[in-house]
């Protein structure tokens, strides 16, 4: 048996018309995974198009997942669209907002916490009660430095990827018995959209750098061996773990 075989599962990754998301919706492809993108952009069909054009199994949804109606109408186009199973789940979707805690706005914390941790719930259990009808599958949250740290400026955010990490060890204490792993990825510094004012600051990139002992920013390559391993029989021990891919970041 090939423990990192996953030729022919049906996935969904949520945020992959770009960053992190996209990465790792290619890994799984390139291994020979069926996916279906969840993207509120306007270019995800072009996205999906152009893995399709590469010899992928490929299909875009439009939904915002900030809406709840709205995500459960994607949510089941997408499962639609996979032939009506579901083996593999990435809630990859996210936002941030930057404002100092005194000054920041309610609406921008209720956006931020309603994208990174109500969308993540919901779609964990709407993947959840498919996957356990079927008696396997694997939820992959993503969660991230902020699960551990506080962060600066970032409060909203941080409180929902706190969530994300708790979310996934309590579905996971209810579904692991059950054929259903969740575990969630903690990318550390990564050189995405989201990160681009840190990437371009001379001082706070000088300052990053300096903590993370691979000296380099994190990519969307370095998500796809974890996106793989906890797709992949290989993970099928292994419940309600943080993983963090951050080139030894924590570790300073």
């Amino acid at each position: 048996m090939n423990l990192f075989d996953v030729t022919g599962k049906k996935a969904i990754v949520t945020g992959a018309a770009q960053g992190l998301a996209y990465g790792m919706a290619e890994g799984l492809m390139e291994a020979g995974v069926e996916v279906a993108i969840i993207d509120i952009s306007a270019k995800t069909a072009d996205v999906a198009a152009e893995f399709v054009k590469k010899g992928y199994k490929c299909h875009a949804v439009n939904a915002n997942l900030g809406n709840k109606a709205d995500l459960k109408r994607g949510f089941d186009e997408a499962l639609e669209k996979l032939g009506g199973r579901l083996d593999i789940i990435i809630n990859a979707a996210g936002i941030q907002k930057r404002h100092f805690s005194e000054e920041f706005p309610v609406e921008d914390w209720e956006e931020v916490i309603n994208v990174n941790l109500n969308s993540v719930f919901f779609l964990c259990q709407l993947a959840g009660r498919q996957m356990l009808k079927q008696g396997s599958g694997k939820i992959i949250n993503i969660a991230s430095m902020l699960s551990f740290f506080g962060g600066y400026t970032v409060p909203a955010y941080a409180a929902s990827k706190g969530g994300v990490a708790q979310l996934t060890k309590a579905l996971s204490n209810e579904w692991a018995s059950k054929g259903v792993n969740v575990n969630a990825i903690a990318p550390g510094y990564m050189d995405t959209e989201m990160n681009v004012n840190l990437v371009n600051d001379p001082n706070r990139n000088a300052e990053i750098l300096g903590r993370i002992p691979a000296k380099r920013w994190g990519t969307p390559n370095d998500m796809k061996g974890v996106a793989l391993f906890l797709s992949a029989p290989a993970s099928d021990y292994l419940n309600g773990a943080i993983i963090p891919v951050d080139g030894g970041y924590l570790g300073r």
